[in-house]
């Protein structure tokens, strides 16, 4: 039985343990059929431990994306295990402890800058660094968390998500003539590593617990690695710019 990403070739980046989204995605793609490479960054020797785990152990390479020197070297470093790559995987953020917690009003402009270059400006950055190697076209996806609500502890990441839905659009527009398509999956809370660098993450389980009409598993990636996995294959041949929630139906209740 073929799978819906029978002959693609995907670069999955923000794996760290066996609970990173990221991971989910790889383990579903190479089970529907997908050829994975993976990218890590600071814990490398983790991420290519981590690697082995997925069902077939998946190349790792470096990738820090805020450095321009990673970024012209990635389609070079990528052309040593393929000659095509048919989707991409962003699920990259970071923002410095000051600018998460209710820190919103003392956060500095320096820390709000990391925040925005690691989780909204990479998302180009990736995009456009894999582009000599998406020449048949593709799929580019992106790990969101809705921003289109202000949440509580999330502060200025809450911001940078905002940034990454706008860099969705501008990306559809502008690889759309490439064949490109750019979506974005705005998934519930999870328990990742990300997750627990969160102070007073666990306001969001008690949310979701009480207010998401579908029950939603906070230690499931299925769900969301299963819409990547959409969106990643030929199934959505016209959508593009688009964000679909896999977070229980928690964003369509009110209080």
């Amino acid at each position: 039985m073929m799978g819906i990403l029978d002959g693609k070739t995907l670069l999955i980046t923000g794996v760290i343990t066996e609970q990173s989204l990221g991971f989910g995605v790889a383990k579903y793609a190479q089970e529907q059929g997908a050829k994975v490479i993976l990218t890590g960054y600071g814990r490398l020797t983790l991420v290519k431990r981590i690697a082995q785990k997925l069902p077939e152990p998946a190349p790792v390479i470096e990738l820090d994306v805020t450095d321009p020197e990673h970024l012209d070297n990635l389609s070079t470093e990528l052309r040593e295990h393929t000659d095509r790559i048919d989707g991409v995987l962003h699920a990259i953020a970071y923002a410095p402890e000051t600018a998460l917690g209710g820190n919103f009003l003392n956060t500095t402009w320096e820390d709000v800058a990391k925040a925005m270059e690691v989780s909204t400006f990479s998302y180009k950055s990736l995009a456009t660094a894999v582009l000599p190697l998406m020449t048949e076209g593709g799929s580019v996806v992106g790990l969101d968390f809705d921003a289109t609500k202000a949440w509580s502890v999330y502060d200025w990441m809450g911001v940078a998500k905002a940034g990454l839905e706008s860099v969705n659009r501008y990306l559809a527009r502008d690889l759309g003539p490439k064949g490109i398509r750019v979506n974005l999956v705005s998934a519930g809370p999870m328990k990742t590593m990300a997750a627990k660098s969160i102070p007073g993450f666990e306001q969001f389980e008690e949310e979701w617990k009480n207010r998401s009409p579908l029950e939603w598993d906070l230690t499931d990636s299925e769900p969301v690695a299963k819409a990547c996995a959409v969106l990643l294959s030929d199934l959505l041949p016209a959508t593009t710019g688009e964000m679909i929630h896999v977070d229980g139906g928690f964003h369509a209740i009110g209080a």
